[in-house]
């Protein structure tokens, strides 16, 4: 099960996180910062899985962007969380037609809403994009009507 996902770029900075178990604000921090920083020191010829404080943790790079994803002991399989960040970067590129960081950053809401189309309580629901971007594009097209109720 998936317990965390983190969109970080190259400095370090957390630009969207998104946690499926409690934990409180200070395991947060001191969790992402050292999960982090052990993603960013890691050089390119070594492999995308670590182990850290009983999470298997599974990062790719994307240009400015580290995506994380931290799952619980033995069941998920780690060449299935790569291919789930890959969805994940597909999606949101077609979306935001090639993604950078300040999409991410101005459109937090939405990145979020994607992420939540994809995962519902640490698991994979969705992965086709077309069937994860039609609630989106729905409320994109009713909130720009006259008569939208979004307004």
């Amino acid at each position: 099960m998936i317990q965390f996902i983190l969109m970080v770029n190259k400095q370090g900075q957390t630009r969207l996180s998104s946690y499926y178990n409690w934990l409180s604000m200070s395991n947060r921090v001191a969790l992402e910062s050292e999960c982090i920083r052990r993603c960013l020191s890691r050089s390119e010829l070594q492999c995308s899985f670590l182990e850290f404080r009983g999470y298997k943790i599974t990062y790719r790079r994307y240009a400015s962007l580290f995506f994380i994803v931290g799952t619980d002991g033995e069941e998920e399989n780690e060449l299935g969380m790569l291919e789930f960040i890959h969805t994940l970067v597909e999606t949101l590129d077609k979306y935001f037609e090639s993604v950078c960081e300040l999409d991410i950053m101005f459109n937090l809401e939405k990145a979020h809403f994607i992420l939540d189309e994809m995962v519902m309580n640490g698991m994979v629901v969705e992965t086709n994009k077309a069937n994860i971007l039609r609630p989106i594009l729905l409320l994109q097209r009713e909130a720009g009507k006259d008569d939208s109720i979004f307004k």
